[in-house]
């Protein structure tokens, strides 16, 4: 190749869906793109439950096809819970009644751009493989076992310094930089763009189950174990995931605040099931089941960016943004991000131009969504009986569907979230209120989005 011109138009970090999806999207327009992965796939890896709006941006890149064929599990909705015998022990939930759960199918509410009443649970080390596979037919080049040590911008093309095994030190030059790395935000730590977030401290620790019964035996219960279930637990901002992983397996994670995540691992997975134990029906499943991995843990799970976009780069997915994963939304954001960063890629080739206000449109709307989902989280967490009387009352189902269904990037703010503040406002300043006392630790300031504007 002419020493004047690049290796390749667009070079992707990171292999997983946010760098996949991009990769794809661009290769499918006929640029030329490469994906520097550093790790071997299949590998292990947590956030196994999508949420519908990803099946948009599987149809655009001709997918859907695949993800049936591998027989990932339909999820056609979700249910949360809390039980009368956590209640009794005295480990009751605020907001959420003895044998309540509140459940939402998908099919309740018409999506745009989505034709079908389920989304799906993966095996994130088969999806994530035949997903970056799926890119490489499309026409990226993907490098497997790829470490990237540096991102230089000071010359005419972005030089990105790689290290592997096979091939020891060398250099790929590019138009511009697309950082997908996950919550290795390489880019973010580089630049220093990353902000911590000041509201969650969120830690996890999870593993697989064979023959977990996952069907729930509350109060108007019938077997759906084919949904996301989040089961709460009497911690602060505190709760329990259970994904339908094939149809014996199942994943269960304990999500948790970091001053509850100390000690040493053994000292932690003792902590898991001290804390399953106080839904006495769900430790009685587990420990039923087999345990079919060792526990992992995942850490720094919220922070934010002062930018997503630059001169010649751009962040998506888990790289620009992570908060608490309780609505299934970290994939459905590496997906959408990838499908709005790459509308502005391919304008910007065609153009020749990588200036960051070239990228405006993708960083205004990425921005929208993600800060939708922060204050959907925050809000929850801050009165979590709201959530669950919104989703009961006829009048704000719908609007709290389609922020479950991942539709939170068109709007600069959905109205169901300002009149729920505007609830909460009239908690606080109420202590006669009898929700009053239901008030999670989350302040009304804290109710603000971490996420910088500029």
């Amino acid at each position: 190749m002419n020493s004047s011109e690049p290796d390749f138009d667009i070079g992707v970090i990171g292999g997983g869906p946010a760098g996949a999806a991009v990769a794809a999207y661009l290769a499918q327009a006929g640029a030329r793109v490469v994906v520097f992965e550093g790790e071997h796939f299949p590998r292990p890896h947590v956030g196994e439950s999508f949420v519908p709006s990803s099946t948009r941006v599987f149809k655009d890149l001709g997918f859907l096809d695949q993800m049936e064929k591998y027989n990932f599990p339909r999820k056609f909705g979700a249910i949360w819970t809390v039980s009368s015998s956590s209640m009794t022990a005295g480990h009751g939930w605020d907001g959420l009644e003895p044998d309540c759960r509140a459940d939402i199918r998908f099919e309740e509410r018409d999506q745009m751009g989505v034709d079908q009443n389920y989304t799906y649970h993966v095996d994130r080390g088969l999806f994530d493989k035949v997903f970056l596979e799926h890119a490489e037919k499309l026409g990226a080049t993907v490098y497997q076992g790829v470490t990237v040590n540096n991102v230089d911008f000071s010359s005419e093309f972005v030089k990105v310094s790689l290290a592997s095994e096979a091939d020891g030190q060398r250099d790929v030059k590019v138009r511009m930089v697309v950082d997908a790395s996950g919550r290795r935000t390489f880019l973010g730590n580089r630049l220093n763009l990353k902000v911590k977030d000041r509201v969650f401290d969120q830690y996890a620790i999870h593993t697989w189950f064979d023959n977990y019964e996952r069907s729930y035996s509350g109060k108007d219960a019938s077997d759906k174990g084919d949904y996301i279930y989040i089961h709460f637990i009497p911690i602060t901002n505190s709760w329990i995931w259970q994904i339908p992983i094939t149809d014996t397996i199942t994943s269960i994670g304990l999500v948790t605040q970091k001053m509850h995540f100390k000690g040493t691992k053994e000292e932690r997975a003792q902590f898991f099931w001290d804390t399953v134990a106080m839904r006495p029906e769900l430790e009685e499943k587990l420990k039923r089941a087999t345990q079919m991995r060792p526990f992992t843990e995942e850490g720094d799970y919220s922070y934010a960016m002062s930018q997503i976009a630059g001169d010649r780069f751009v962040l998506i997915g888990d790289a620009a943004r992570f908060v608490d994963p309780i609505f299934s939304s970290g994939v459905s954001i590496a997906l959408n991000s990838a499908r709005l960063a790459s509308a502005d890629i391919i304008a910007a080739l065609e153009a020749g131009d990588f200036s960051r206000e070239r990228f405006r449109n993708f960083e205004t709307t990425i921005k929208w969504g993600t800060r939708n989902w922060y204050e959907f989280i925050t809000v929850y967490y801050r009165l979590n009986i709201l959530f669950t009387a919104f989703i009961n009352d006829p009048r704000y189902r719908l609007d709290v569907l389609k922020l479950l269904q991942g539709d939170l990037y068109e709007e600069v703010e959905p109205p169901v979230l300002a009149h729920m503040r505007e609830i909460i406002s009239e908690v606080e300043s109420n202590p006669r209120h009898i929700w009053h006392k239901l008030l999670g630790d989350l302040s009304s300031e804290n109710l603000k989005s971490t996420l910088v504007t500029a």
